[in-house]
């Protein structure tokens, strides 16, 4: 694999790469910074991260974060690839003035980390100068043998035993120094990490591996243990659209007529982790269990380690979505939580209700330490309520409806909604414009969208029931079936938990449920 002097479209060994990025920051120093994360690899290389953005090294509140993590998988190696173009890209496409590498650098911080396994690159590269050809494992682990996408701890057990008896933490599950202390197992790419995590508020991250063509969402591993079942996180709607603005922005990937990879396998564009094979203790489902941020897996082709000549091609497949994924961090819905004096309120819980069927998106978010947060939503209505120890609540409800992509004529960072607490020691305020907002949207809804029953007892169901694939066998089902089947999923909960689901439901759908209910009891 020769090195061409006058491209950079060849295969960087660590030290290439090093280099490269020290190059990219010297070349647009006001926007870029270098810095290592908190250990090394295994073998002794640091974990370098380049920044961009506008007054680097620093979180200026209301500038959301964004992160790329690329050859997670040492034998995976377009990714590092790509995310070193990406940065040079960047640079050059800022000091032409380009309106969307302007708009990127302005309102949004981004970090890119091109290798978190050197270690296994460096194996893969040895094993193809020697062979010719890499083998598909060689490499994949790091100098430990560790699959670093099988280290971390293993949230989806905690969350799913919480979804089972309807308590408990549905966010930041454990604290990251008590769970590096306590799980001897974890490896310095994962722990270093695991530390970046914590300490930067990240918003969203896609993690790019190789081996087939796909954009995979949580989550990753299933409830049931099953090894394949499409298993929904609470942001389904959200993550499938935050794949979609990779696919469909990629030179192949969502192609129809493209070959699969897996002979006897499927071309599809997106994919579900649990509907795909089941991962347990991956980093896609941990950023979202412990963390504010949201990831996706990116598989960025059928060959893991392709010949150097083939990486312009697939940079120039891999350009728009790169920069297109980017944008979507302004998707949703941002803003700060604030006392009325103006102190900025931490750690507040950013609760959603999805307005049209009326169940909450049973995923918090929290504010970070100036009060500002970032929620990522798809196209909607929702009701968001902010929980902070020692305040009264407050509500807002909005309608959101994303736009911003490459291509735009106008880039604009998501839309802007405050939140002002009053405290408990002082009376519940009365917010009569919110509450008329939301009734205005109310309605606005019914007109828009009209939800059936039956669409209304599918979603209840799945969210009470998770591990049924609700929407699959409905069909199979009458209406009054799955009022029964409703009815049923009701009587197990708790009576205060009952009537927190029957009051989140329209009046008329809650009057023929009880009929049902009434009659089960009288059957009972």
């Amino acid at each position: 694999m020769p090195v061409e002097e006058d491209t950079i479209f060849f295969h960087h060994d660590f030290e290439k790469m090093v280099e490269l990025m020290e190059e990219v920051h010297k070349a647009c120093p006001e926007i870029t910074r270098l810095y290592n994360l908190t250990e090394p690899s295994v073998e002794g290389r640091n974990l370098m991260v380049l920044e961009i953005t506008e007054n680097p090294g620093l979180h200026i509140p209301g500038k959301p974060e964004f992160k790329y993590v690329g050859n997670m998988h040492g034998n995976e190696v377009v990714g590092k690839e790509m995310l070193l173009y990406l940065m040079v890209a960047m640079c050059e496409e800022y000091k032409k003035n380009s309106p969307l590498a302007k708009f990127i650098v302005s309102q949004t911080r981004v970090h890119i980390l091109p290798s978190m396994n050197p270690d296994g690159w460096q194996a893969a590269f040895k094993e193809m100068k020697e062979k010719g050809d890499a083998g598909w494992l060689t490499g994949r682990s790091n100098a430990n043998d560790v699959d670093l996408n099988r280290n971390f701890p293993d949230l989806n057990a905690k969350i799913y035993e919480n979804e089972r008896k309807h308590k408990g933490r549905n966010n930041h599950l454990v604290k990251v120094d008590k769970a590096i202390a306590m799980d001897k197992s974890l490896q310095p790419e994962t722990r270093a990490v695991m530390r970046w995590l914590a300490r930067i508020g990240f918003v969203l991250s896609a993690n790019l591996h190789g081996g087939d063509l796909v954009a995979n969402y949580p989550y990753d591993e299933t409830r049931s243990g099953k090894s394949q079942e499409y298993t929904a996180c609470p942001d389904d709607h959200t993550f499938v659209y935050l794949a979609k603005s990779y696919a469909y922005f990629h030179g192949t990937m969502a192609d129809p007529n493209r070959p699969p990879c897996d002979k006897g396998g499927e071309s599809k564009p997106i994919t579900n982790g649990g509907s795909w094979y089941s991962v347990a203790k991956g980093m896609q489902d941990y950023n979202y269990l412990n963390t504010n941020c949201f990831e996706i897996t990116l598989e960025l082709g059928c060959n893991k380690f392709p010949h150097g000549s083939e990486l312009e091609s697939l940079w120039m497949d891999n350009a728009a979505a790169l920069f297109n994924y980017i944008l979507q961090v302004h998707i949703g819905v941002k803003g700060f939580v604030k006392a009325l004096d103006g102190t900025p309120i931490a750690n507040a819980e950013i609760k959603v209700i999805n307005l049209a069927s009326g169940l909450p998106i049973d995923h918090d978010i929290l504010s970070l330490e100036d009060g500002d947060y970032y929620r990522l939503l798809g196209d909607g209505y929702y009701n968001i309520t902010v929980h902070a120890h020692g305040f009264h609540n407050a509500t807002r409800c909005i309608r959101v409806t994303n736009s911003i992509h490459v291509g735009s004529e106008d880039f604009a960072p998501a839309p802007q909604v405050d939140f002002a607490l009053t405290p408990k020691d002082k009376p519940t305020p009365d917010d009569m414009e919110a509450t008329e907002t939301c009734n205005d949207l109310w309605i606005e809804i019914q007109q828009e969208t009209q939800l059936d029953d039956r669409d209304l007892l599918v979603s209840v169901l799945s969210y009470l029931e998770p591990g049924t694939k609700w929407s699959v066998v409905s069909g199979e089902l009458s209406t009054v079936k799955l009022y029964y089947f409703l009815a049923q999923a009701l009587r197990r909960l708790q009576p205060e938990q009952m009537r927190e689901v029957l009051h989140l439901l329209p009046h008329a759908f809650q009057e023929q449920l009880e009929m049902v209910i009434a009659a089960t009891m009288q059957d009972k």
